[in-house]
């Protein structure tokens, strides 16, 4: 069974799609890089969608943990770390990425 895309403004996102680019966007170690290589959204593009799809109270949290987040951006990620995901990751559901 094919899903919708979501009214997000995202074309060609699926609900399914648009829940999971808001939970790794949540996620401390998932940088932009990962949701681009997924989903092929840019930093502006996920941050618009998260304007979007939160509520304003939401959004203005999650913005202040993402500028705060060494993590979410490759430049500034610390070298140890050099996968986009968890070795327990593997376990989450639609996860593109796990299933090559």
């Amino acid at each position: 069974m094919m899903e919708k895309p979501d009214q997000s403004g995202s074309e060609g996102l699926t609900a399914i799609d648009t829940d999971r680019i808001i939970e790794m966007a949540w996620e401390d170690r998932t940088p932009f890089d990962a949701i681009k290589t997924q989903f092929g959204l840019k930093e502006s593009e996920v941050k618009a969608l998260m304007k979007q799809q939160l509520k304003p109270a939401s959004y203005v949290r999650w913005r202040k943990r993402v500028e705060h987040c060494k993590t979410k951006h490759a430049a500034t990620r610390n070298e140890g770390i050099s996968r986009f995901k968890s070795k327990a990751q593997r376990a989450i559901s639609q996860n593109k990425i796990s299933k090559r």
